[in-house]
């Protein structure tokens, strides 16, 4: 699940880097790059998570969640998850 993947990751690594610039020096050149980046991978996710046939309805609701919602749906859809299910 690749594609879900590589979104998710980079969702979860600019939530990171916008929290830690926000706890520490609060650049305002970190903020302008990191936060379209985040913004575009969230909607990636959640295209993704719709768009995928065989998506779970809990995955594709889980891929709303913003900042660690890429996560929890990628793991709802991981071919372990659905082993163990069913």
């Amino acid at each position: 699940m690749t594609a879900l993947r590589i979104p998710a990751a980079i969702e979860a690594v600019s939530l990171v880097v916008l929290l830690a610039n926000l706890v520490t020096v609060h650049a305002p050149t970190v903020t302008s790059v990191s936060g379209p980046i985040h913004g575009f991978a969230y909607l990636m996710v959640v295209l993704v998570a719709l768009l995928r046939e065989g998506t779970p309805v809990r995955a594709r609701l889980a891929a709303l969640l913003p900042g660690v919602g890429g996560l929890i749906a990628l793991r709802l859809v991981s071919p372990g998850r659905r082993a163990q299910a069913g």
